[in-house]
């Protein structure tokens, strides 16, 4: 918007340069048109700036739009694993190949933020969408839609509180490692603070799809960022339901992330629960012939920055499932899976990157394990 106006303030510097030259050889009775017009142009230059931190403002609210666009390309070598790197799939008859290209903008997303004074506090608005719809369809889908009021209170749907969001692994592709929470759910959340690096929240979340419960899910989480380290711990209470069969669904997490030296970064994530399958990435039965499924995850990631502009990573997750969970013609209680990839932060809102992903999981019918390869490639444009 800044870029635009500024745009338009040399297109009608010019016009007023060129109009007053012309006014003059022509007939200085028309300097006052010019003094018009010169008051014109000074409104703009005034105005120019637009409203603070936000593209556009409708009265005292500060509306900002930002997204990307990304492009993302791949090839599998033996599972067709689809859009998202599903590891799931690996080793089943029916996703065998002998070399799929596929290609997808699905990851594409837009977002809009406001931002409005109130006697309550800041009262902030976040609606997102992405492509990423059912079936390999490029549709809309919902991501956030949330109501923040100050700093406490966050009300709508969002990351679950569940989950650790600042030490989650970095990938190309969308899903990233195995053995770690990852969900969107509706909520209503109240964080505060110890001090000035101690934040803690609580929250009444909805449970997540695959659980099959009506009844609400309670979280609490406590986390310690000092922008060098990061230590975070949380909890998860509720319940699944399978047919007439429903079990407690509890789980913690526990994360920490330091930067031992410039341009390094090294985290880890644990997560271990009762039934809580559908949180993870793996997407694990939370319950299996009547009895509660217990799992155990983690994923552990190292990344170094290369310059400025470019940074390198590897990341490993896993998930070890007691029952297993059917795919079809197979089942699985183990699930790995290795990223490694390279980022080049080619312009400041364009980057770059490139991703190889090993997945493996095992079978628990015929006791074998199968693995699957990927290379992936992207390019994507901040807005």
């Amino acid at each position: 918007m800044i870029i635009k106006r500024k745009k338009a303030l040399l297109l009608a510097a010019s016009a007023l340069s060129v109009t007053s030259t012309l006014a003059f050889a022509e007939d200085v009775a028309n300097q006052a048109e010019l003094d018009a017009l010169r008051a014109r142009v000074e409104a703009l230059e005034a105005n120019s700036a637009g409203p603070a931190n936000g593209d556009f403002r409708i009265g005292n609210t500060v509306l900002d739009v930002y997204g990307y666009v990304k492009a993302d390309f791949f090839y599998d070598f033996e599972f067709d694993q689809g859009d998202t790197a599903f590891v799931n799939v690996i080793g089943e008859p029916s996703a065998a190949t002998t070399g799929t290209f596929g290609a997808t903008v699905r990851q594409s997303r837009i977002g809009l933020r406001t931002s409005t004074p109130s006697g309550i506090g800041e009262i902030g608005g976040q609606l997102e969408l992405d492509l990423f719809a059912s079936n390999g369809t490029a549709e809309l889908r919902l991501r956030h839609a949330n109501i923040t009021i100050g700093d406490n209170w966050l009300i709508g749907q969002y990351w679950t509180n569940f989950q650790p969001l600042d030490t989650y692994p970095t990938s190309v592709e969308f899903n990233g490692p195995v053995g770690i929470a990852f969900a969107r759910v509706p909520q209503v959340r109240y964080s505060n603070k110890f001090g000035t690096n101690t934040t803690f929240a609580v929250s009444v979340e909805e449970n997540v799809s695959g659980s099959n419960s009506n009844d609400p899910v309670l979280t609490a989480s406590a986390e310690y960022n000092d922008g060098t380290y990061i230590a975070r711990a949380s909890a998860l209470y509720g319940k699944a339901q399978s047919g007439d069969v429903e079990v407690d669904q509890t789980g913690f997490t526990l994360s920490g992330s330091i930067r031992p030296w410039q341009g390094g970064l090294f985290q880890v994530n644990y997560v271990n629960g009762e039934a809580i399958g559908p949180y993870l990435i793996g997407l694990g039965d939370p319950i299996v012939g009547g009895q509660a499924n217990d799992v155990d995850g983690f994923t552990v990631e190292f990344r170094q920055d290369l310059g400025e502009k470019w940074n390198v990573g590897i990341a490993y997750g896993r998930e070890d499932y007691d029952l297993p969970t059917s795919t079809g013609t197979l089942s699985f209680t183990e699930l790995e899976t290795i990223h490694v990839n390279a980022f080049y932060k080619a312009t400041d809102n364009l980057t770059l990157s490139a991703e190889y992903i090993y997945g493996e999981r095992n079978d628990v019918i015929t006791g074998r394990d199968f693995d699957g390869n990927r290379v992936q490639v992207a390019a994507q444009l901040n807005f």
